[in-house]
């Protein structure tokens, strides 16, 4: 029996979307699932009784990390063969590869498991769109800041202020860091200010800890293998957060900007996520909105909220960067930015 048309459907979609971000090797997985998995393996089995639905539940992103876990635990030397620093394969190949390794009941049992739990990525390139924000955020209100980030995963862009950048060629932040970031940058350049990070907390669902060597390896199952400087720029981000452990905490992000988030004079509290917002259910985007909003917020106690996330799809499928600033009256919101979800590259309009 082979994969339901609506599932073969999403992996097509999930293989084209890869290929638009340049992972060329992760979209031809996606297409092999569809010629390898059937009703002859638990994976297959498993594909085709999906209860939900495959593009919401990232479905085809649980199979694909699924298979790179694999790789990189030696667990798969046919698919090994054929990821890099091999040449690519077309998915003809890769789908003769998954046959074999789906033949075998417990890599099989194995690569089915991957399926019982959404995907977690912790994107540190994401950093270059954040830091800009916060840069903004600084020079508009002159004080160091308090960072709160929702659905932070590992929380390794907490650590951002201990990044290296290069914003268009106004370099910031640590030039000694492991992790440099340079997003190909268009438009003006951000306000030259110095980022102080007083403090830093994050809440996720199911927070990973990164001081456990199963959570690191899961974390990078998810980091498409073919994009070389995002899996070193992952590790070298995984290495520096060992060493600097920031304070997640387990939390629905409403509740928990309720029990955190308030301002404090001297300082500015910074409430941001990247790519999470889409996934919160609608009430808790609700109470987190009207939390903030009924916040005492002043020019010596401003409150900040950054986020970079999907709100406009019409727009080259491109995630935009906004602030919402609370400083004593009317809030003041801005646009400041459109950008690669990964990071890639950015267009500042601030």
């Amino acid at each position: 029996m082979a994969l339901p048309p609506v599932i073969a459907a999403a992996f097509a979609k999930q293989a084209e979307f890869c290929r638009k971000l340049g992972a060329p090797l992760t979209a031809a997985v996606c297409e092999a699932a569809v010629l390898a998995c059937d009703g002859t393996s638990d994976t297959g089995r498993a594909l085709i009784a999906w209860p939900g639905e495959p593009m919401a539940d990232a479905l085809m992103m649980r199979f694909t990390g699924g298979c790179n876990a694999l790789v990189r635990a030696g667990r798969a030397p046919e698919l090994a063969a054929l990821y890099p620093p091999a040449p690519m394969p077309d998915a003809t190949d890769l789908a003769a590869a998954l046959r074999t390794l789906l033949a075998d009941p417990a890599r099989d049992a194995q690569l089915a498991g991957w399926l019982t739990g959404p995907p977690q990525t912790n994107e540190v390139a994401r950093s270059g769109v954040l830091m800009p924000g916060l840069m903004t955020i600084t020079a508009a209100t002159g004080l160091p800041v308090r960072l709160f980030e929702l659905g932070c995963s590992a929380g390794l862009n907490l650590n951002l202020d201990r990044f290296g950048y290069d914003l268009g060629g106004l370099r910031t932040g640590d030039p000694a860091s492991p992790v440099q970031l340079a997003p190909v940058w268009t438009g003006p350049l951000p306000h030259a200010a110095a980022v102080t990070v007083l403090s830093r907390r994050g809440t996720d669902i199911n927070p990973l800890d990164v001081s456990d060597a199963v959570v690191r390896e899961r974390l990078m199952a998810f980091v498409w293998p073919e994009q070389l400087e995002r899996v070193a720029r992952a590790e070298a981000a995984i290495a520096l957060a060992q060493a600097n452990l920031p304070p997640i905490d387990g939390a629905d992000a409403a509740d928990w900007v309720q029990a955190h988030v308030a301002p404090q004079a001297g300082s500015v509290a910074v409430v941001l996520h990247s790519i999470a917002y889409q996934y919160f259910p609608p009430a808790t985007k609700a109470g987190i909105a009207a939390h903030l909003a009924a916040q005492p917020a002043s020019a010596d106690a401003p409150l900040a909220w950054l986020r970079f996330e999907m709100d406009d799809a019409a727009e080259a499928h491109l995630p935009t960067l906004r602030l919402t600033l609370w400083q004593g009256g009317p809030p003041t919101e801005r646009l400041l930015a459109r950008a690669h979800p990964h990071g890639t590259f950015l267009e500042w309009f601030a």
